[in-house]
């Protein structure tokens, strides 16, 4: 659409609160309509008009929807879910990445991209939000618009540079999750392929914190016993996340869930432990001082009668954390052997070892000892 067509059909229209109620739905539709609209953000000097026509659209229809009070008609929402769909679910700027991953450099030296057009999309997801959470909304006539695809899409929208779109994502999942109950099993899987190809192809996304951060809730809301499709999701997607080169970004929140299951059925301490331990760093001392506070926190509410499940592999990884020659990494390994359990069992460990001493001397000498 060219310039002198923007400016035909972005026309002044009267307010919605200005009309008669008979008229209101049908201004709605075309206003909803005309913000379907989408602008080039690339060059701010263009369309300026029709921009801020449709920043002031979309602001009124943001006020309508946070002031109603009655259930919102099949066709509004419909109508608002295209428009929002029009607007957002749009092919992501990405600068290339794929040499900086094969090179182990770290995502956080990059700049993050600020989306040109976000002047007008946090407007749409502030819609979105109030449109989900609204009392006004029925979620049954929602899903109908709000469907499998419409999520897909909204998560895809993770991988975003811009951090201001990812934090509107993460509200918007747990309200989505929240009000659609029948689509919360759709949205943990959802979740659990993005991290597959994470962790499996690509190495590479932005949004893995948030998604975290959203799990973490989700996971503290799992009822007792725990299912068996959690603890596997627990085996084959959280524990295989440490891998990752770029884990700094979201090992905070990953940690989070982790110690959550821990909490949730100590029995899984043992599995956790030694699945941490298989992915441990080599040569990566940043990356092993993380493992090891997230170490200390499982340690700490794990039950001594689990702990000596895995107190081998345990002891035998903190032996070569002491090898280290990364100041932190001894400094943490250090910090790891006050809590309770370790002091218990490194007491009996260096109890055994001056038992082994004095044995082997008695040996030597030639004295029977039974």
């Amino acid at each position: 659409m060219n310039d002198a067509l923007f400016s035909s059909y972005f026309r002044p229209l009267p307010s919605i609160k200005e009309v008669p109620n008979t008229e209101k739905q049908n201004l709605l539709i075309i206003k909803l309509n005309m913000c379907c609209t989408l602008f080039d953000f690339s060059d701010p000097a263009r369309n300026i008009k029709e921009k801020k026509i449709k920043v002031e659209t979309l602001m009124e229809i943001l006020d309508y929807v946070k002031t109603a009070n009655t259930k919102f008609p099949e066709i509004f929402v419909e109508g608002i879910t295209k428009m929002i769909s029009a607007n957002l679910f749009r092919t992501l700027v990405i600068p290339p990445r794929e040499k900086k991953v094969l090179q182990a450099f770290d995502l956080e030296e990059d700049e993050p991209l600020m989306d040109p057009a976000w002047p007008h999309l946090h407007i749409v997801y502030e819609l979105l939000l109030n449109f989900v959470q609204s009392a006004e909304t029925d979620a049954k006539l929602a899903k109908r618009y709000v469907d499998h695809s419409f999520i897909l899409r909204m998560l895809e929208l993770f991988d975003s540079e811009d951090h201001r779109e990812r934090e509107y994502l993460k509200m918007l999942v747990h309200r989505i999750y929240g009000k659609f109950m029948v689509y919360r099993p759709f949205i943990r899987k959802a979740i659990n392929n993005v991290f597959y190809q994470f962790i499996y192809e690509t190495e590479k996304h932005n949004g893995i914190a948030e998604l975290l951060e959203i799990l973490g809730s989700i996971i503290n809301g799992f009822a007792l016993p725990l299912k068996e499709e959690h603890k596997l999701f627990l085996v084959r997607t959280l524990i295989p996340l440490h891998k990752a080169r770029c884990i700094s970004m979201y090992h905070r929140q990953l940690s989070y869930c982790i110690t959550q299951f821990v909490e949730k059925d100590g029995k899984l301490a043992d599995t956790i432990i030694r699945g941490i331990i298989k992915y441990w760093p080599v040569t990566n001392s940043p990356k092993e001082v993380l493992f090891l506070g997230e170490l200390e926190e499982i340690l700490e509410a794990t039950q001594p009668s689990e702990f000596q499940k895995c107190m081998v592999p345990v002891f035998c990884q903190v032996a070569r954390c002491f090898n280290s020659s990364h100041f932190q990494v001894i400094s943490f390994t250090i910090s790891l052997m006050s809590i309770p359990s370790m002091q218990l069992c490194y007491l009996f460990l260096l109890w055994l070892n001056c038992w082994l001493v004095v044995y082997s001397y008695l040996i030597r000498i030639g004295l029977d000892v039974i």
